[in-house]
């Protein structure tokens, strides 16, 4: 059973952690809007949906510790465009 004195830090840092995370991923939601509203009006085939469905499907294993390199930037923001042109 840990103590309170060593809990209470503990609580504190990762509700902290969590609250930049929170206002980071706010702050990167609002500056992608406006080109997240202009790719899904120039999405006229469903190209960004069907990514964003291979995205959450399950990937197979990889064979044979093979891996594949992604170009595109985790951060980002026109890092899912290129699928449009």
């Amino acid at each position: 059973m840990q103590s309170l004195a060593l809990q209470l830090p503990t609580t504190f840092v990762d509700d902290a952690i969590e609250l930049v995370t929170g206002f980071g991923r706010a702050i990167f939601a609002l500056a992608t809007a406006p080109i997240e509203r202009i790719a899904r009006a120039c999405d006229v085939a469903g190209v960004l949906e069907q990514r964003r469905a291979d995205r959450r499907a399950p990937r197979p294993a990889v064979q044979r510790g093979r891996r594949r390199k992604s170009r595109r930037c985790r951060w980002s923001p026109f890092g899912g465009l290129s699928d449009l042109t």
